[in-house]
């Protein structure tokens, strides 16, 4: 179901906290502030670049090139562009859960303060990522490279942070079943995806294709998620993330902007529960100790196990361990000690036997984790 204009309110009144799926209009800082702390999962921010463009830019047939040039962009100095992205780095992290993670786009033009600015503050950084441009503007005056591609620094809240979401078997499955790379390749915005305004012009320069960002958001986001883009201008975050059932924040100052993304976001259908879930290998699954199939009722205490083959056999010991000859450890340990080897799985090495069939132990750790998902335990 498509959200109202109305359900899009640009600031809820006090007595009313809730902030999901809302559009706040003004200072990204002071507006970060009024949010409760620790309340997003996962920011996205692509603040001003500070471009310090000096005079026009045309094409080799004269024709104005259309470069960012707005006031939001524009700052007296390095040392005042330090001085905001300081500020709301720092409102960033206090609306941060202490599992959550930010990504930061920016050029050349900015990157590395920000990324200082990340480092000094207590972030941590995960990834740098490039989005190589399949179709950058070109360098007009032919006295640099050609700009191809921007930088995304995806950072946790600080160093000891546990548990924070990436979806790595489901990046790796999306690639061929090879391991995703942190040089990613996207089109800029274009065509229909492109908003115009009345004039049949850009509505906002710097408009993200909608493919990047919803790759961000499939890598390091649950459907659910409260996702904060502190800089919405038209809405492409909130839209892709309505589209991929997580719950938006936007934060805008320009009413023009904001309208734009009312109305975008508005239109935009969720995807089936379905098509939301999200692959996961067993690094994602609860943990189980081998104690916990006896706890289970799964293996008694004195029971044995044997290998494939049938050529090693061990016994089960009451407390979790098991024992060959002189030798008690780990399930694993002791399947590492009767091979010769210096390390084994025990889950798969190890089988039990009921009239006559070998069964892996592993299968009866899955039986275990049925149970803990149905009683809502989770890793």
């Amino acid at each position: 179901m498509a959200l109202s204009r109305s359900a899009l309110m640009k600031r809820p009144p006090a007595s009313a906290p809730v902030f999901k799926d809302r559009i706040l209009m003004g200072h990204c800082v002071s507006q970060m502030e009024a949010l409760p702390e620790a309340s997003v999962d996962v920011i996205f921010a692509d603040p001003p670049y500070n471009l310090q463009l000096g005079g026009d830019l045309h094409r080799p047939d004269q024709s104005k090139v259309d470069a960012v040039d707005d006031a939001w962009d524009q700052f007296e100095s390095f040392q005042a562009y330090d001085a905001f992205t300081r500020a709301w780095l720092l409102a960033a992290r206090r609306v941060l859960k202490p599992n959550g993670t930010i990504w930061v786009i920016g050029s050349y033009h900015n990157i590395f303060r920000v990324g200082a600015s990340l480092q000094d503050l207590g972030y941590w950084i995960l990834n740098d990522v490039v989005w190589r441009k399949s179709n950058p503007m070109p360098n007009f005056r032919g006295r640099r490279f050609q700009n191809a591609h921007e930088t995304m620094i995806w950072a946790s809240r600080d160093q000891n942070a546990k548990g924070y979401t990436f979806n790595y078997d489901s990046m790796k499955a999306a690639n061929d079943d090879v391991q995703m790379r942190s040089d990613w390749l996207f089109p800029i915005c274009t065509g229909g995806e492109r908003l115009k305004d009345k004039a049949g012009q850009k509505l906002h320069p710097t408009q993200k294709p909608e493919a990047l960002i919803a790759r961000v958001l499939l890598a390091s986001t649950k459907p659910g998620d409260v996702v904060l883009d502190p800089f919405f201008g038209t809405g492409t975050t909130g839209a892709v993330a309505r589209r991929l059932g997580r719950h938006f924040v936007g934060i805008e100052r320009d009413p023009a902007y904001i309208a734009a993304a009312e109305q975008r976001i508005a239109a935009v259908e969720r995807l089936p529960e379905e098509s939301l879930l999200i692959a996961t290998g067993k690094r994602a699954e609860p943990r189980v100790p081998f104690a916990s199939l006896i706890e289970a009722g799964l293996i008694a205490p004195g029971a044995r196990l044997t290998d494939a083959g049938r050529r090693h056999v061990a016994q089960v010991r009451a407390d979790g361990t098991v024992a060959v000859g002189g030798e008690v450890a780990s399930i694993h340990r002791v399947g590492a000690k009767v091979q010769g080897l210096s390390a084994c799985n025990g889950w798969t090495f190890w089988h039990v036997e009921a009239e006559g069939v070998l069964t892996p132990i592993d299968e009866l750790r899955r039986l275990v984790r049925e149970k803990m998902a149905l009683r809502g335990v989770v890793s």
